[in-house]
């Protein structure tokens, strides 16, 4: 009997400092760790992994990465030591041939949007995993493209996360006092859900076109923490179910909808 296939996750991620935190988003992440078929191994796709061309990290203890700053000491002193896999990165070089992926051995490791939601969902730090990173020189058709080639892993035993946030503009936050949601947020968040499972052309995509969206702009003002949802909806097969297992709009401007494929 052939294994399941694994689902694909994109987990709106928010502030660091979820890594410590109890809440309704921690909550979630560490149910879908506790609810779903352990994977053998983990490729996550990090907004905070931004690169010139595409990287995996492909050491056998990749280091945790306090991307931040401006947060408690205990946040520092926190590390998600789980292992690498230089074979994994390598099959990702393989399947993803012919676009060139560079095998990072030294320079990066688990960033914040990687090892902070991971952390949550399998605090043991006991699955191997790797981390690929967003080419910020390729249209954002080609993201979505890059999720169909990473849909073959979810047939091997390895789940993909991704990592980032459909609404993501600091310069708008509500750090203090009213938080409510900007009416631009929210509709976009809409947006987005809506065409979760839009089927179709993919140059014709809602969510490849979000900046069509008269709120596009605002919701993103750069692209790299929006672009970690189209690898998860690229590995969809048009059939499975694709659900919600969090949403909500924090100090206004940043939206916390995780998307399930499968």
């Amino acid at each position: 009997m052939s294994a399941p296939r694994m689902p694909a996750l994109f987990l709106g991620h928010g502030s660091p400092m979820n890594a410590l935190e109890d809440n309704i988003y921690t909550r979630a992440w560490g149910h879908l760790g506790e609810t779903l078929a352990r994977p053998k191994a983990l490729v996550v796709v990090s907004a905070h992994w931004y690169t010139r061309g595409t990287g995996v990290t492909a050491m056998d203890a990749p280091q945790t990465i306090h991307d931040f700053g401006g947060f408690p000491q205990a946040l520092f002193d926190t590390h998600y030591p789980a292992p690498g896999s230089p074979a994994l990165a390598q099959r990702l070089v393989e399947l993803l041939a012919p676009v060139p992926v560079t095998l990072d051995k030294e320079a990066w490791g688990f960033d914040h949007g990687s090892w902070g939601v991971l952390i949550k969902m399998y605090p043991h730090a006991d699955i191997p995993m790797v981390q690929l990173s967003i080419d910020s020189t390729k249209p954002v058709a080609w993201h979505f493209e890059m999720g169909r080639r990473l849909a073959a892993l979810r047939d091997e035993g390895i789940m993909l996360v991704a990592s980032g946030n459909v609404v993501h503009n600091l310069r708008q936050v509500r750090w203090q006092g009213d938080q409510t949601p900007y009416p631009w947020a929210t509709a976009f968040n809409e947006y987005v859900k809506e065409n979760l499972n839009w089927q179709g052309p993919i140059e014709q995509h809602p969510l490849i076109n979000y900046l069509d969206h008269q709120g596009g702009a605002l919701a993103n003002p750069s692209p790299e923490h929006f672009l970690p949802l189209l690898y998860v909806l690229g590995t969809w097969d048009g059939k499975e179910p694709v659900s919600i297992p969090t949403d909500g709009i924090e100090m206004g401007s940043i939206s916390m909808l995780s998307v399930q494929v499968g």
